[in-house]
């Protein structure tokens, strides 16, 4: 999307295809956040979306205008200078591409502020948290183009009819990506029962029913497993996983959102031991019907069950973020990314660490005789964190 924006404006877009591979560098302009700036010498360093570095050359005469997040045209970009500009922002710098594709003679720098862009960004996030919807897919009617969705409230699960018009934008995960902005247009016939979709949009006077303006999907995988090695230098963890004992691989990009469930909220959560949908306010199983039915071994009121209004998926959205630097040998974590083409790796969208307290509190009793089961919260009753937030 921020590629977007600035070719929009620049009226590029279908002007020049992208070269060697990387969909932010054309014959005409590169796309970056701005790593360095040497003013002295007149050069920018910038890094694009996929990890190409190029140095952007300035002259006298280039000229330095700022947009908006968003804008789509130039008519009210405001001229600003060199020294306007600040590492974290993202440019445009429009001119001759060298053929190597890692340096450009900018005849133009379009900029839009890191703190602009983050300003844009909290304003989407609450939108979408205010106007938005998220669960999972159990019913699709392609004749009239309506998805049944499976939506936990703090009552419980919900049965929620989303149906999809020619004015609704859908937006799609491909395989091995992570971020929200980064979801490709998509059709109907893409979707699939068991995705994961979060909608923004409108409640109807039926509380059943949603009218989406955006819709996002996209098939994910969550896992939970204990770390057994980190590569800090190729970013990869490895972990066992829980359930099939099996060895993965977690592939951690610039974009994944990694954070650390602190041990203290579960205390005094679970006497009893509070089931996965009580720890969500008390829902039924993904597809097992409308009101707050409560899957046996739901904790009493002292556990999740007597916590009206907790919602574990916005509890994980607003936990602080770490870093890989914090994520230790011998933690459990859970792992959520998309179906990738190596089912051994997996390209994590969002992590979080500290998981083994936030699995117990989320794990159904097991029934009599049967040995407990780790990674039981993980299924149709456990969490959904694969579709972040803008």
């Amino acid at each position: 999307m921020k590629t977007f924006f600035f070719a929009v404006a620049l009226g590029l877009i279908t002007l020049f295809a992208p070269q060697g591979g990387d969909p932010n560098i054309t014959a005409k302009y590169a796309i970056g956040e701005v790593k360095s700036i040497d003013a002295t010498a007149k050069q920018l360093t910038i890094k694009t979306d996929a990890g190409s570095t190029v140095t952007v050359s300035l002259g006298d005469k280039t000229i330095y205008k700022k947009l908006a997040p968003g804008e789509t045209s130039l008519t009210n970009a405001t001229d600003v200078t060199l020294a306007d500009l600040a590492e974290g922002d993202r440019i445009m710098a429009s001119g001759n591409v060298a053929t190597d594709l890692k340096s450009v003679a900018a005849a133009k720098v379009y900029v839009m502020t890191k703190g602009d862009l983050a300003k844009k960004a909290d304003a989407e996030r609450a939108e979408w948290r205010r106007r938005g919807i998220l669960g999972v897919i159990t019913a699709l009617k392609p004749d009239t183009k309506e998805i049944t969705i499976t939506h936990r409230t703090m009552a419980g699960n919900q049965l929620v009819v989303i149906p999809i018009t020619d004015k609704t934008e859908m937006r799609r995960y491909a395989p091995d990506s992570i971020k929200f902005g980064d979801a490709k247009p998509s059709e109907f016939s893409e979707l699939k029962v068991g995705d994961q979709l979060r909608a923004l949009g409108d409640r109807t006077e039926d509380p059943l029913r949603f009218n989406p303006q955006k819709v996002v999907t996209g098939s994910f995988r969550t896992v939970g497993g204990v770390v057994t090695a980190i590569d800090a230098n190729t970013h990869e963890i490895k972990i066992n996983e829980l359930e099939k004992k099996t060895p993965l691989t977690i592939v951690i990009k610039q974009d994944a959102v990694l954070r650390r469930f602190p041990a203290e909220f579960g205390m005094g959560m679970r006497p009893g031991g509070g089931g996965a949908g009580a720890a969500q306010g008390g829902g039924a199983p993904a597809g097992g019907g409308q009101g707050a039915q409560r899957p046996q071994g739901a904790g009493g009121p002292g556990g999740p069950g007597g916590r009206p209004g907790f919602n574990i998926n916005d509890m994980l959205e607003r936990l602080p973020t770490i870093s890989i630097a914090d994520v230790k040998v011998g933690d459990t974590i859970i792992v959520s990314s998309t179906q990738g083409v190596d089912p051994t790796r997996l390209t994590a969208i969002s992590l979080v660490a500290g998981a083994d307290t936030l699995l117990a509190m989320l794990a159904p009793r097991p029934q009599a005789g049967q040995a407990p089961n780790p990674a039981a919260g993980l299924g149709s009753s456990g969490i959904s964190f694969g579709i972040g937030l803008p």
